[in-house]
């Protein structure tokens, strides 16, 4: 996978997209660190790749959820105290 900055994406975007079609997709970086994907699409195969990152952006929140709920250790809590734990914060809600 290819990196480019996003000074590179403003100065010399029509070689960038040109190299997308051929390198795929590129990762875009803002002061060395990673900010965006890019990846080649057509008309045809759009929705599905619509749905594709949309359905990664899931699993990634739903991974994300766990390693928050195995350092908070949440993941030990059993069924009764997260029903309670969801009482305490709907009520509090509705103050």
């Amino acid at each position: 996978m290819n990196f480019v900055s996003v000074r590179e994406l403003r100065n010399n975007s029509a070689s960038i997209w040109k190299s997308l079609e051929s390198q795929k997709d590129l990762v875009v970086t803002s002061h060395g660190r990673p900010i965006a994907i890019l990846f080649e699409t057509s008309s045809e195969d759009f929705e599905a790749s619509l749905l594709a990152l949309r359905q990664a952006r899931a699993q990634l929140a739903v991974a994300r959820m766990r390693q928050s709920a195995l350092r908070s250790g949440a993941s030990q809590l059993s069924l009764d105290e997260i029903n309670e734990e969801i009482r305490e914060v709907r009520q509090q809600r509705s103050r």
